[in-house]
């Protein structure tokens, strides 16, 4: 389920200048994390931008699951 999801996301240097975007639209993926993360719903989500369906929204939270998964993280000092 998570590779079909995952085939939701695309990134293309001609769009929105190769950010992670879905289905080669102009909604990238940080903007839908960014909803989400400040309290926005699914459904609020489809309602403001209706051309973004459930699936699209599962597939940015499963393209940021794989971000997270590094295998080790170093702190830079500064």
């Amino acid at each position: 389920m998570e590779r079909q999801l995952m085939t939701r996301i695309t990134i293309n240097p001609e769009i929105c200048h190769g950010k992670p975007t879905i289905r080669n639209t102009r909604y990238t993926v940080d903007l839908i994390l960014d909803l989400l993360s400040a309290g926005m719903s699914e459904n609020e989500i489809i309602e403001d931008y209706p051309a973004i369906e459930i699936k699209d929204i599962k597939a940015c939270l499963a393209f940021a699951s794989q971000l997270s998964k590094v295998k080790t993280v170093q702190r830079i000092a500064v």
